[in-house]
């Protein structure tokens, strides 16, 4: 595949504002030119000159700010004005939401300018990381299987636990690790997702295996645990993938597309036989989902158990939505008398799914549900680093000031985007994810 339009200018057959839907090309990685800096370059400027053309996606993120910002200072005034060596702080603005490709940009294929604005800040990260220019730091934090493995043992938990809350001690991790003191970090359980989860024998034409990840593993086995209950309850066959290895998303946001590609072959064994065993997959992040779901497929685009797994892996509401079609969801639910503020997590939206999370939650009774389509500024790392921090922050706000005084909870698929947003908002509330309302709506003992 070529890298895009050599003539920016030359009409497209397919106008702005078309009805075609958005397709992707695969990465194209093995390619000569792919780590060939000139020619990312030369990629980067004329994707970078159609954006200043549009400017539709400035409100998104930190990324176009930044390119505008750059361009509107230059002598030219035009992206030829801009020096490439800064062509780098629009990249290190990009946390890989994907929500410009799929909600904003009207130049992605199949229109003819070939306009992929993640996948070639992905690129650009890859060359990066490539280089060795990526920092140790940044390393550490898109480890968290091996970060959550040791961070998870008996004592080293507590420990860990009480020092992401003791404000000195997070100084003294902002100036080694560059995790900022402000931010929202996940807690550590001792008593691991696959230590606590309980086999259940039963059998059902609907087949579930749970890919568990590592923040459900290490942070939060509780979510976890509630879509297991959810979906026994509806008579689901549920089994825990306890031998996996991370989605491998974290690395693709740094650029580690070595590590990436190595995870996905520890994890496609047995997520194959898996659904050759007649399971559907199910990850209870948006992102993990997502990594299996389009990325991994775009990344290894010669594998044929790659698309099948690809074609197995569910969003846990999306999986509910399957249930209830087939006349097998358990819809008597308790009302709630709630009223919720739902964050739509980007990684969930871009999936291309529909939002099943809404029209289940929908189905309680008596549960008053606000939606927030906006990104909330958290997004992996870019919420924790020290240097990206504060853009987090200003991203999120306009989610955070959907939260009222009368709001009882912040909702999100992504539990840590909703604890950002709970953050950054003047009230002090709680975020969960919406499988605990829906346990809840079942009356099944939460706690």
């Amino acid at each position: 595949m070529a890298y895009g339009n050599k003539n920016p200018l030359k009409m497209s057959k397919y106008k702005e504002g078309n009805l075609e839907a958005p397709t992707r090309h695969p990465l194209n990685w093995k390619d000569e030119n792919f780590y060939n800096e000139q020619s990312l370059n030369d990629e980067l400027e004329r994707v970078f000159d159609i954006c200043h053309g549009c400017r539709r996606c400035v409100s998104l993120c930190q990324s176009f700010p930044t390119l505008f910002d750059l361009i509107d200072e230059s002598k030219t005034f035009e992206v030829d004005g801009v020096d490439k060596a800064d062509f780098k702080k629009v990249v290190d603005q990009c946390y890989l939401c994907d929500l410009c490709y799929m909600s904003k940009c009207p130049y992605v294929p199949p229109h003819d300018w070939n306009v992929d604005f993640p996948h070639l800040m992905l690129r650009a990260k890859a060359i990066q990381f490539k280089k060795g220019e990526t920092k140790l730091s940044h390393k550490i934090l898109t480890a968290p299987q091996k970060v959550g493995a040791v961070a998870s043992k008996p004592v080293v938990s507590s420990i860990v636990n009480w020092s992401n809350s003791n404000k000195t001690i997070r100084k003294v991790t902002e100036k080694v690790l560059g995790v900022h003191v402000d931010a929202v970090v996940p807690k550590y359980h001792s008593k691991k997702l696959s230590k606590v989860f309980i086999e259940d024998n039963t059998e059902s034409k609907f087949k579930v295996a749970i890919f568990g990840t590592c923040y459900g593993e290490y942070n939060d086995p509780k979510s976890v645990l509630d879509l297991v209950d959810v979906l026994r309850h509806n008579k689901v066959e549920v089994k825990l993938i306890k031998k996996s290895q991370c989605c491998g998303m974290p690395k693709m946001e740094l650029g580690d597309l070595e590590t990436v590609i190595k995870y996905a072959n520890e994890n496609i064994v047995p997520l194959k036989k898996l659904v050759d065993d007649g399971y559907k997959l199910i990850a209870p992040i948006p992102s993990c989902v997502l990594m299996f779901k389009n990325e991994l497929p775009m990344i290894i685009s010669d594998n044929e158990d790659v698309k099948l797994i690809s074609k197995a892996f569910f969003d846990p509401f999306e999986y509910l939505t399957f249930l209830n079609e087939s006349d097998q969801l358990d819809t008597n639910f308790e009302a709630i008398d709630k009223e919720v503020l739902y964050q739509i997590a980007c990684h969930q939206r871009v999936q291309n799914i529909g939002s099943h999370t809404k029209r289940i939650l929908g189905l309680i009774p008596d549960l008053d549900v606000n939606i927030a389509e906006r990104c909330s500024g958290h997004d992996g790392t870019y919420g924790v680093r020290k240097e990206t921090h504060t853009y987090s922050v200003k991203i999120g706000k306009p989610v955070a000031k959907k939260v009222s005084d009368s709001t009882d909870l912040v909702v999100s698929d992504c539990v840590m985007a909703g604890k950002h947003i709970a953050k950054i908002a003047t009230q002090n509330i709680e975020a969960i994810h919406p499988i605990t309302l829906v346990k809840m709506a079942y009356d099944l003992n939460v706690k």
